[in-house]
């Protein structure tokens, strides 16, 4: 796999991730978990750990659950932060999101998955009545919406509204592993579907569910997802972009069934209900987002148009290259801050 850091004219989907995943020392203070927090900071005599609870100045504070990592929304999201904003159009709340919806009717072919998403406080309370969007590739790995061929296609991407126990599923198809990045499902948790599905609302999580390698090994191995088996083997939890941090501890959901019944995912994260996150998205290289060729390995696309399909009697077409209409302000590009700091060299923090 060609090193994307050699000055490739073509941007890939790694080099990209990489890009915006570092965010520099303010986002990873604020994302990261009491864990890494004392490994930062072990030898520290302010702190000290008790019975699972944090010690400062000796004082302890309440135990909570550690929160899921924010991760990059990547740039392929339609949430209106480099184009298409498929949140706001008619049929997006839904479980089954195998189907495009409105004026588009294409279906996303692969081994049927269903994923199930379940959503807690801090305090290890459900959210209930919150709003998750997801979305994903298909199995050739491109997405609906930008991708060359599939840009009139909405698939694979719909808003569920917790229940009681703070959970939501999705009815979709396996996805693939395209070069650089492993397999996964990109999230975007908002306290409430009108917050969700307006446009405007703040999002309070943005992260990502990884897929185990077992399981991904043996869909692969099925018709339509070879080039997946060669993305697979160059690639592992710990060397991706997003995941190797810590091999995906909090973020990597737990698979069962089969090629013929079907897979069934399930996982829980804890969030900061009153957080708030920048909308992702940003395209790379000047406005224009990757297109993925059928073979799964991205590229630079020669169109920077997006089609966002509407409902049965409305189709938006828009420009990711950070037009916007004018009922909604141009969506701002995540700050970049010096490269140099990291959370896991304290040396560098000054």
């Amino acid at each position: 796999m060609p090193d994307p850091d050699l000055g490739n004219p073509d941007l890939d989907n790694a080099a990209y991730v990489r890009e915006v995943h570092d965010k520099g020392l303010q986002f990873d203070l604020n994302t990261m978990s009491r864990r890494r927090m004392l490994a930062v900071l072990g030898g520290a005599s302010a702190l000290a750990v008790t019975g699972g609870a944090l010690l400062s100045g000796g004082t302890a504070l309440a135990d909570t659950l550690e929160e899921v990592e924010s991760e990059t929304a990547g740039p392929y999201p339609a949430d209106g932060s480099n184009g298409p904003d498929v949140r706001t159009l008619d049929g997006i709340v839904r479980k089954d999101i195998r189907s495009s919806f409105g004026t588009a009717s294409g279906t996303a072919e692969g081994v049927p998955f269903e994923f199930s998403l379940t959503v807690l406080d801090l305090a290890g309370a459900p959210i209930t009545d919150a709003a998750i969007y997801a979305w994903h590739c298909d199995r050739d790995g491109n997405y609906s919406l930008y991708s060359t061929g599939i840009t009139d296609q909405n698939y694979l991407r719909g808003i569920q509204v917790t229940d009681s126990t703070g959970t939501v599923t999705f009815t979709s198809i396996f996805p693939a592993c395209y070069s650089g990045r492993w397999p996964h499902i990109h999230f975007e948790v908002y306290s409430s579907l009108a917050n969700a599905t307006s446009g405007d609302g703040p999002i309070v999580k943005t992260s990502q569910i990884a897929l185990p390698e077992d399981v991904s090994d043996v869909v692969y191995a099925t018709d339509g997802y070879s080039q997946s088996v060669t993305n697979l083997g160059q690639i592992t939890l710990a060397t991706d972009n997003v995941f190797g941090e810590d091999s995906a501890a909090r973020e990597l959901a737990t698979v069962t069934g089969s090629v013929a019944a079907g897979y069934t995912a399930t996982l829980t994260v804890a969030v900061d209900p009153s957080g708030t996150e920048e909308s992702g998205g940003t395209p790379p290289s000047g406005g224009t987002p990757l297109r993925l060729t059928p073979s799964g390995t991205p590229s630079a696309s020669p169109s920077a148009t997006a089609t966002a399909t509407a409902s049965a009697t409305t189709s938006a077409t828009v420009s990711p290259s950070a037009t916007t209409t004018a009922a909604r302000p141009p969506a701002q590009p995540r700050k970049q801050q010096k490269k140099n700091k990291h959370w896991w060299n304290p040396l560098s923090w000054w």
